[in-house]
């Protein structure tokens, strides 16, 4: 098996292996992957975090020897990083290996860091609400993972990371793990509430208090949630129409 992991800010995945094709997810700075197969200068590989597939420029990813130990997630919208001279930009949800508070180390490269982190066994649902927070008002951006552009599945997998769970990429497939709650009144902060029509989970959210939910469309937003869905205070509609509601982590 050939592990690599992500050596730059944000990889896009692609579906097909050229530039202009379609992005289906992205791969944050120390995020790893497996190396299924190369070609050319693209290399077809399956995240570690979700088992999703997809093609990524082989220049923005770095192999390993040795799976890599991760214990921090950083926690500043944006932060540098140096190694040497160089500095490059981490972004919130980016992995940070073996780190101590002053320095992460990938194999034999240690990297100057004294952004925010958290380590993943610190996040709790007592400060999911924060976590999730810090996306509001990110623009939508289909397959993203950043507060530069996020999709809806995208924003509940980078929250759910910092809380140690990762949680697969797509909103139809996250809605197939966990308990379902039967009654709205019964939710909790964190819970993931999902939205569709009777043939497939379109659209899922998270949420983060009573009535209330944030979820990606057309940006990181918190609107309310009732037995019908989302309704949208803005426009004075129904958004999307509520299908279920899971507890991933009690």
């Amino acid at each position: 098996m050939n592990l690599a992991y992500c050596n730059v800010s944000i990889s896009p995945l692609r579906k097909e292996n050229k530039d202009s094709s379609e992005m289906i997810s992205q791969l944050l700075f120390g995020e790893t992957c497996e190396i299924i197969h190369k070609k050319k200068n693209w290399c077809f590989v399956k995240c570690s975090h979700d088992n999703y597939e997809g093609w990524l420029d082989e220049k923005q990813i770095t192999e390993l020897k040795s799976d890599l130990n991760i214990k921090h997630t950083a926690f500043e919208l944006v932060h540098n990083y140096v190694l040497k001279e160089n500095h490059i930009p981490i972004l919130i949800g980016s992995s940070l290996p073996n780190y101590d508070g002053l320095n992460f180390k990938i194999e034999n490269k240690k990297y100057l860091f004294q952004g925010l982190s958290l380590e993943n066994n610190e996040a709790n649902f007592d400060n999911i609400r924060k976590i999730a927070l810090k996306y509001l008002h990110a623009p939508y951006l289909w397959g993203g993972r950043s507060p530069f552009g996020i999709d809806c599945s995208g924003l509940t997998q980078i929250v759910y990371k910092f809380l140690n769970k990762n949680l697969p990429r797509d909103a139809y497939q996250q809605a197939e793990i966990g308990d379902t709650i039967g009654f709205l009144e019964e939710s909790k902060i964190g819970d993931l509430a999902y939205f569709g029509d009777l043939e497939k989970i379109t659209h899922v959210g998270i949420i983060i208090g009573k009535n209330q939910i944030i979820h990606a469309s057309g940006k990181v937003r918190i609107d309310t949630l009732d037995h019908l869905g989302i309704y949208n205070n803005e426009t004075s509609k129904y958004t999307h129409k509520l299908r279920i509601i899971k507890r991933i982590i009690h």
